[in-house]
């Protein structure tokens, strides 16, 4: 069973910045694509951002500019680096795995999932 365990969630100001971290067993490191959703309460899970494995990278419009991801190789762990952030990004936040992507959005693409961290910002 393929475990991702996502770090680094919790309460930020508006404006302030926070890193999640999600850790992936190295045999899927090179091969699969990881993204980041989210789901504030009532609403549904969105797709945040996502890199390849060469390192392509695609981003949500209401985080462009603010929200980086990436991969840290040596520790088979993606980031997701969020500044300025706003009451609006409050949410579970997860870490996924896809083996192909035909949209980078959609969730039922990703096959892994961790259990979420939550981040919550105060104005």
């Amino acid at each position: 069973q393929v475990q991702l365990v996502e770090s680094g969630g919790g309460s930020v100001q508006a404006g302030g910045s926070l890193v999640l971290s999600c850790t992936t067993p190295s045999y899927i490191w090179n091969r699969y694509r990881m993204g980041w959703f989210r789901q504030a309460p009532g609403k549904e899970r969105e797709a945040v951002a996502v890199i390849y494995p060469a390192g392509k990278t695609y981003y949500t419009d209401s985080v462009k500019g603010r929200f980086t991801i990436s991969r840290e190789d040596a520790k088979t762990t993606v980031h997701l680096q969020m500044s300025a952030v706003q009451p609006t990004d409050t949410a579970r936040y997860f870490c996924a795995a896809a083996s192909d992507l035909f949209n980078w959005r959609q969730a039922s693409e990703y096959l892994y999932w961790g259990q979420g961290t939550q981040v919550t910002v105060s104005s």
